[in-house]
C-alpha cells in the first residue's frame, strides 16, 4: 500500500511541560542517632517540551493531527534525603524552516529552526520543590515545611513552515518548472499539461561539478506552485506559497512563448514581478536569473531572438533551455551556482 504524505505548512499545537515534584518533609530516625534532623529530599524537575530541526522532514504533516504534546512530571522527593526523579522531556521533530509563534502571547514569535539538529525549548519544565532539610536553621532544627513543585509552562503554539532553499523557481503554470526540477535533481513532482499541476513545493538538490572531490557546488532548488495575476491578494493559489520564496537567495524566473495568443514572455514576466512587489518589496529585490523554456520546440527556438531582445531592452539577460532535451541546462545550473557565490 502506497502512503503519500500531504504537504502541510501551518498548524497549531498545545504544549505542556511537566510539573516539578514536591519537596518532602521527613526526619532521620535511626537507632543510636538521636536528633537525626530533617531528611526530606527535593522534588524532581518537570520535563521540557522541545522542538528539534530534522532535515529529513519537509512538511508539518506529522504534527498536524497531533493536538497536544505533554512532558512528564517530576517525581516527589522522599525521606532519607532521596531526590525525586526528573520528568522525561517530550521531543517533537519539525522540518527546517519552521517558525514558532505563541498564540497565548498575542502571536509573539518565539524563534525559528533553520539548522539541522537545532533545538528550541518551547515549554520549560517546572522546578522541583525543596525538601525540609533546606529550611533547617539554629532557631528551627526540625522544620516541618517543604516547597511544592512549580508548574510547567503551558502554551498554544502556531507553527509555520517556510521552505529552506537556495533557489526559488517561479513562473506561470505550465512553463515547465516541474519538468526542469525533475531534470536537474532527483525530485519527482507531478508533471502534466494543465494548470496548477504542482500543488505543493518540491525541493531538489542540484550538484554542479564534482562536489565529492570538492570541485563542485551543491545547492537546493524549490519548485514553487504556479502564480497568476492577483496571487498577492489571494487569487488562484493565493499567497499560501509566496511565503516559501522569502527564504530563497536567488529567483529563477521561467517564461515561455508557448502559451497561446494574447500572451507573451515579457508580459508574463512583468505581471509576476508586480505580484512579487505587491507581496514583498524585499522579495522582489532578490537577484534573479531568467530563462526561456521549451527550447526543444521549433517555434520557441525561432522566437528566442526576438524575446531576448525585449528582455535586453529592460536590462535583463535571457537564457534558453529545454528540460526535455536538456539543452542549456548545464549552462543554466552553472549560472545559478555562480550567482549564489556573489
Amino acid at each position: 500500500m502506497l502512503f503519500v504524505m500531504r504537504f502541510v505548512d501551518e498548524c497549531t499545537l498545545r504544549v505542556e511541560a511537566g510539573n516539578g515534584g514536591n519537596g518532602c518533609v521527613a526526619f532521620r530516625r535511626e537507632k543510636y542517632v538521636p536528633f537525626g534532623g530533617p531528611a526530606g529530599g527535593d522534588g524532581g524537575r518537570g520535563g521540557d517540551v522541545f522542538f528539534v530541526a530534522d532535515p529529513g522532514l519537509n512538511t508539518l504533516y506529522s504534527i498536524h493531527h497531533v493536538s497536544h504534546v505533554r512532558a512528564s512530571d517530576g517525581a516527589h522527593g522522599e525521606g532519607k534525603d532521596k531526590y525525586g526523579r526528573s520528568g522525561e522531556d517530550a521531543k517533537v521533530r519539525v522540518p527546517l524552516g519552521t517558525i514558532v509563534f505563541d498564540l497565548d502571547d498575542g502571536g509573539r514569535k518565539l524563534g525559528e529552526l533553520t539548522r539541522p539538529g537545532q533545538r528550541m525549548v518551547v515549554a520549560a519544565g517546572g522546578r522541583g520543590g525543596r525538601g525540609n532539610k533546606h529550611f533547617a536553621s539554629p532557631m528551627d532544627r526540625a522544620p516541618r515545611r517543604a516547597e511544592p513543585g512549580a508548574p510547567g509552562d503551558r502554551r498554544q503554539l502556531r507553527l509555520e513552515l517556510k521552505v529552506m532553499a537556495d533557489v526559488g523557481l517561479l513562473g506561470f503554470p505550465n512553463v515547465g518548472k516541474s519538468t526542469l526540477i525533475r531534470a536537474v535533481s532527483r525530485a519527482r513532482p507531478k508533471v502534466a499539461d494543465y494548470p496548477f499541476t504542482t500543488l505543493e513545493p518540491h525541493l531538489g538538490v542540484v550538484t554542479v561539478g564534482d562536489a565529492r572531490r570538492g570541485l563542485g557546488r551543491t545547492f537546493v532548488i524549490a519548485d514553487i506552485p504556479g502564480l497568476i495575476p492577483g496571487a498577492s491578494e489571494g487569487a488562484g493559489l493565493g499567497i499560501r506559497f509566496l511565503k516559501h520564496l522569502e527564504r530563497t537567495r536567488l529567483l529563477l524566473h521561467l517564461v515561455t512563448p508557448d502559451e497561446g495568443p494574447g500572451r507573451s514572455p515579457i508580459d508574463d514576466y512583468h505581471l509576476l514581478r508586480r505580484e512579487l512587489l505587491a507581496y514583498s518589496p524585499e522579495l522582489a529585490g532578490h537577484p534573479e536569473v531568467i530563462a526561456l523554456t521549451k527550447a526543444d520546440l521549433p517555434d520557441v527556438r525561432e522566437a528566442y531572438a526576438g524575446v531576448r531582445a525585449e528582455f535586453a531592452a529592460i536590462g535583463k539577460d535571457l537564457l534558453l533551455v529545454s528540460a526535455a532535451s536538456r539543452d542549456g541546462l548545464g549552462e543554466l545550473m552553472q549560472e545559478l551556482a555562480q550567482q549564489l557565490l556573489i
